[in-house]
């Protein structure tokens, strides 16, 4: 048997030894608890496709962000990432509003994901900005939104500061093999000593180690991204029956991290390891053990890479250690907030192409899973990377709105040389329709006060 022993650096600063054993009155029972409801909701609402070819603009859809315009929420905002096609904006409808290249700083970037840090201190003013992560470049690029929303010329223009930093690596060769900034989540502490900061958790790419960075605006109307704090998360496990279990990689690749969401509330970091499941990290104490409280499906399964066929293959038994909900990868995640403490954690489960919805308080019991089914026109949402969740009422989602990553795009009459060029796009959903068929809490009008993300009060 062998334990993992991994060092936590939390945005206190404060470094902890923490043995990472899935101790096994905490692993999954002989007998796994009863299945949660499930419910089919619908879409009738997608952006415009995008191809990832040379035609396209190598445009792949990966990672949304709901901007909410507090003036008039029908001038809200989607941004969604497309990796080398740059960022993308849309209205409450779907339509394209406007498409940023990632621009070479200094090379050309790749945009992976994206959120929203609210009422920030730039220069003379305040400004709302969207922090997006830059495979390619190592960093964080940050954009200022325009306060007008979807009636603006430009809704979005780039501040990021010159002189940028790497966030992980060190030297221009290994900043060649990509082991880069991947997912990104913003977060703006409401109590303590960093009350009033601003910062940003970024994951590693083929790595399982965490960033924490300041971001600090300048007075020049621009923003730079502080030294970042580390938080390294376990590769290996400690099974209940004694044994250590490694999920299979490509050769050099760690069991990455890429969806990562924080409660702005209470400080709790939601981190999706892919071939693992979803963690629990409270970000705002000075010492903290993380929880993963929810597992795929093939947890502790066996596998070897295949160097020829270039993926894992199963070579051991399944031991019954895994979870019931999560169909590897676990991706997008983000929080529907209700009143107080109230409100869901969602999950994108990737190999199965639905979602599964946790509840937001005490040990983040699965309340239900769900699926999205295209009508009028709009095709089922399949292979969801990304997703955002806001309570507020945007556009005519009054009720909130979910935003999902769908790939591949489809549509009738779709041809093998579309089929090839890899099309992706993003696709609107009713939060009160998630929440009608699940029969979750709505609280009603309560349940989309502003002040529940109080990111909005």
């Amino acid at each position: 048997m062998r334990t993992m022993t991994r060092s936590f650096a939390l945005t206190a600063g404060v470094a902890v030894a923490a043995a990472l054993v899935l101790p096994a009155q905490a692993a999954i029972p002989a007998s796994r608890p009863s299945a949660a409801p499930h419910a089919t909701v619908t879409t009738d609402n997608e952006t415009p496709v995008l191809f990832d070819d040379e035609a396209g603009g190598n445009a792949s859809g990966d990672d949304p962000a709901i901007w909410v315009n507090s003036k008039n929420s029908h001038n809200s905002l989607v941004l969604a990432t497309a990796k080398e096609g740059g960022l993308r904006v849309y209205d409450m409808k779907g339509g394209e509003l406007q498409s940023l290249a990632a621009t070479a700083f200094p090379a050309a970037g790749r945009f992976n994901n994206v959120d929203i840090a609210y009422g920030l201190k730039v220069g003379s003013r305040r400004v709302d900005v969207a922090a997006v992560s830059d495979r390619y470049n190592d960093t964080v690029r940050f954009f200022a939104i325009d306060p007008a929303g979807a009636t603006a010329a430009t809704p979005l223009r780039e501040i990021t500061a010159e002189g940028y930093k790497w966030l992980f690596v060190t030297s221009q060769s290994e900043l060649e093999d990509e082991h880069t900034a991947y997912g990104l989540a913003v977060y703006q502490p409401t109590r303590g000593k960093d009350k009033g900061k601003t910062f940003v958790v970024v994951t590693r790419e083929g790595n399982t180690t965490l960033a924490v960075a300041q971001v600090l605006p300048k007075a020049d109307g621009t923003v730079a991204l502080g030294s970042p704090r580390l938080i390294t998360m376990p590769r290996t496990f400690t099974l209940p029956d004694g044994s250590s279990w490694y999920p299979c990689e490509e050769p050099g690749v760690d069991p990455q991290f890429e969806g990562v969401t924080v409660d702005q509330r209470t400080g709790t970091l939601y981190a999706a390891q892919e071939d693992v499941g979803l963690w629990r990290i409270e970000l705002e104490k000075r010492s903290a053990t993380p929880v993963l409280i929810d597992k795929v499906k093939d947890f502790g399964v066996t596998d070897v890479f295949d160097a020829d066929e270039e993926e894992c293959v199963v070579a051991g038994p399944d031991k019954g250690f895994g979870g019931k909900y999560i169909e590897a990868d676990a991706e997008g995640v983000d929080i529907w907030y209700g009143p107080g403490a109230n409100g869901y954690v969602v999950l994108s489960s990737q190999g199965d192409d639905t979602f599964v919805v946790y509840d937001r308080k005490g040990k983040n019991k699965v309340v239900g899973t769900f699926s999205v089914a295209g009508i009028k026109g709009a095709d089922d949402i399949n292979g969801s990377d990304g997703l955002a969740i806001t309570n507020r009422p945007v556009g005519r989602f009054r009720q909130g709105l979910v935003v999902t990553h769908d790939e591949p795009e489809t549509w009738a009459g779709m041809t093998e040389a579309e089929v090839d060029r890899d099309p992706t796009n993003f696709s609107y959903v009713s939060w009160g329709e998630v929440a009608k068929e699940l029969k979750l809490k709505s609280h009603g009008k309560a349940g989309t006060k502003a002040g529940n993300d109080p990111r909005f009060r």
